[in-house]
């Protein structure tokens, strides 16, 4: 198959990068512009990143000589992609009129930034739960005045390590969580070599994070209204979340108890998450792990260094279910915070999408 050429803006940072380590050999995907700051354009993407490369893996050969562009340069960015992945570290409203920008210029946004997270129009999704919620991109569309440009958000890093688990256990009525999140150190950006004041420390705030934690599921749990042109959240489950940065590298855990209007069974449960598979694994997704969760029957696990590589990094990892003395059930589980949580997401969305008929190569579909 002739592969999207796709755009990363923002490609210097830590999801940037863990972008280019993923999206360099795909099968779909064909990286055709790397952007960035003004600091980094003009040179080569080697010479960009040179000295604060942080993934696990080498520069990939190839991508080491591209040059990186202005991510200013919007006209030119998308006159070369069919798609761009946008992950910056800009003000809230410099973020929106960034991708509002692109997507007027026709270029689909798959975005890692919060800034549009919670408008109606905009999806934010987990492909696994709500991939029926790219219906409103239609909506957006018609408020962009756009044929084909469009945004879509990925969620919080931190909602991912306990949302899925909960997904499949929705029909039971969960009524209340409350969850606490061990969240690495590359979810702010950073290592543990340069963040010394996390060595052998824990700090119990991130800015934002716990409003994001208790807002965000009740969008990805949300419906579309009637008209199709909003998504509305949903009411429940109340949930009261601490965000918590511990010195870990990668994978957020999370500690979790629930409550339901109608209490399942152990059984049950493990059978719901045995048995849980959706639209990307029944599609084949190249990003999509099968199983998307996997249940550990140790006491102590999921344990960060151990699990948070299973399905490549993109399954969600759950153990310790046991009664609850306050609530009904509790539970530990883990995501890998800048795969699954981030980049990884972010391109199994992408190939969702594209499977979905949202997003086409121009040729394909009549840019100009």
């Amino acid at each position: 198959m002739k592969k999207y050429r796709v755009g990363i803006v923002g490609a210097t940072g830590m999801v940037g990068q863990r972008l280019v380590s993923l999206l360099h050999s795909h099968p779909w995907f064909e990286l055709a512009v790397l952007a960035a700051s003004g600091r980094s354009a003009g040179k080569s993407y080697a010479e960009a990143v040179q000295g604060r490369w942080q993934m696990e893996t080498p520069l990939p050969e190839q991508v080491k000589p591209l040059m990186v562009l202005d991510a200013a340069d919007r006209e030119g960015i998308a006159g070369a992609v069919d798609f761009i992945f946008c992950a910056v570290s800009l003000p809230k409203d410099e973020t929106r009129a960034m991708e509002e920008a692109f997507a007027k210029l026709e270029v689909p946004v798959i975005s890692n930034n919060s800034a549009l997270r919670m408008a109606g129009d905009v999806p934010m999704i987990i492909p696994e739960i709500n991939a029926d919620h790219a219906r409103v991109i239609d909506a957006q569309r018609r408020r962009l005045g756009t044929r084909h440009g469009f945004i879509t958000v990925k969620p919080n890093c931190s909602i991912q390590s306990y949302v899925p688990a909960l997904t499949p256990l929705m029909d039971f009525e969960p009524q209340a969580i409350t969850v606490s999140t061990y969240q690495a150190v590359s979810g702010a950006g950073r290592t543990l070599a340069d963040w010394i004041e996390m060595q052998g420390n824990v700090i119990p705030y991130i800015a934002g994070e716990e409003e994001k934690s208790e807002q965000e599921p009740l969008k990805i749990w949300g419906h579309l209204n009637a008209g199709r042109d909003t998504i509305e959240m949903a009411g429940l489950p109340r949930i009261s979340a601490q965000c918590i940065r511990v010195p870990v590298s990668d994978g957020h855990l999370a500690a979790v108890s629930v409550s339901f209007k109608h209490k399942p069974a152990k059984e049950q449960i493990l059978e719901r998450w045995a048995n849980y598979r959706t639209l990307p694994q029944q599609l084949g997704l190249p990003s999509a792990p099968d199983p998307f969760l996997i249940y550990k029957e140790e006491d102590n696990r999921p344990q960060p260094l151990l699990d948070r590589d299973l399905g490549q990094g993109m399954a969600v990892v759950i153990g310790r279910l046991r009664e609850d003395p306050v609530m009904d059930w509790r539970f530990i589980s883990l995501s890998h915070n800048t795969l699954r949580g981030a980049a990884g997401g972010s391109v199994l969305t992408a190939e969702l999408l594209c499977a979905q008929g949202y997003i086409t190569r121009k040729e394909e579909g009549g840019h100009t």
